[in-house]
């Protein structure tokens, strides 16, 4: 393997996770300061915020002619989220589900990744299915929004606090106020793209001198380092016994990455995205299948036991497995 490919790729993985943490305190502060409940900032800007790498490789991959690293970045990472890195917490430690909106955003993750297939199922996701995408994704927003109303005082506080106002009252007579945060957020965004643009040359380099399709790169190294954000917070999240938090921006990152970020990458793109037959026969329907099996798994019991966390992360180092095999 390319020594030099390999520093890129990692120069960039490290710089895109940095500003993905740079956008979300950016954002969250500021929403904050607006006034938006902790519980809306939780389930909306910090399942998008955890997604920047996403979006920042998706727009760059595109942008370079790699289509099919885009599209294996968000299956291979959609994967990942549900199989390994939820199915690690309940592997630690039982995780009881008690967000109302779980009940929502299960069903609409598996609308979307089954949507996803089909889509693709001529080889292309257009820039009119991109448009579709983004819709479904702010009306998939304002709903959580509406749903979350509905939460319990206990969920509430537990979003308060981590998103609440102890966030404000830390900064309240610092120099970080609405331009530091504002500057933040836009560092955040700049850096997301500078190691978004490492990231990929890294990692197609990796793919040419390994002989293996940009797909599988996707799938793989890729995916896991631009989910290193959620899997971070979801194993906080464990420690912490506040899961709620963590599971809900999990199934709201997954349900982000599909809607909004494969969204905005199919219409930024001039020609469409390229769906290779690989990802089109194998990694979407997995996707959808892992989706599909998260239903009955969580409304058993409104718990997913150690059994069943062992059980997903065996499927997912099966999975990966086969991926590797495939080079």
């Amino acid at each position: 393997m390319n020594l030099h490919a390999s520093i890129v790729f990692i120069a960039g993985l490290v710089i895109i996770i940095l500003a993905a943490e740079f956008v979300l305190r950016g954002a969250s502060r500021l929403a904050a300061r607006l006034g938006i409940k902790p519980i809306i900032i939780g389930l909306t800007v910090v399942s998008v915020g955890t997604s920047v790498p996403e979006l920042a490789v998706g727009i760059t991959a595109v942008s370079e002619g790699s289509g099919s690293l885009a599209v294996g970045n968000i299956a291979g990472t959609n994967i990942l989220n549900i199989l390994f890195i939820l199915g690690l917490s309940a592997a630690i430690r039982p995780l009881p589900l008690q967000l109302l909106s779980i009940r929502f955003d299960v069903p609409v993750m598996i609308v979307s990744a089954i949507a996803l297939f089909l889509m693709a199922l001529d080889g292309q996701l257009s820039r009119f299915e991109g448009i579709l995408l983004t819709m479904a994704a702010v009306i998939y927003a304002i709903a959580i929004i509406r749903i979350s109303k509905k939460e319990s005082a206990k969920m509430r506080q537990e979003y308060a606090e981590e998103y609440g106002s102890q966030v404000l009252l830390k900064e309240k007579n610092s120099v970080l106020g609405w331009v530091g945060n504002i500057i933040l957020m836009i560092a955040g965004l700049v850096l997301s793209m500078v190691g978004a643009d490492l990231l990929v040359a890294g990692a197609v380099s990796i793919a040419q001198a390994m002989g293996v399709s940009d797909a599988i790169i996707g799938l793989t190294i890729v995916a896991i380092g631009t989910s290193a954000p959620e899997l971070a917070t979801t194993i906080m999240a464990t420690i912490k016994n506040d899961r709620d938090v963590a599971v809900g921006n999990l199934i709201g990152s997954s349900i982000s990455n599909i809607l909004f970020i494969l969204g905005v990458t199919c219409i930024v793109a001039p020609n469409g995205v390229d769906v290779s037959e690989d990802i089109l026969w194998l990694d979407l329907p997995m996707a959808a299948a892992v989706a599909i099996v998260c239903y009955p798994v969580f409304r058993s019991d409104r718990m997913v036991t150690r059994r069943e966390g062992i059980i997903f992360v065996s499927a997912y180092l099966i999975y990966l497995t086969f991926l590797l095999f495939r080079i």
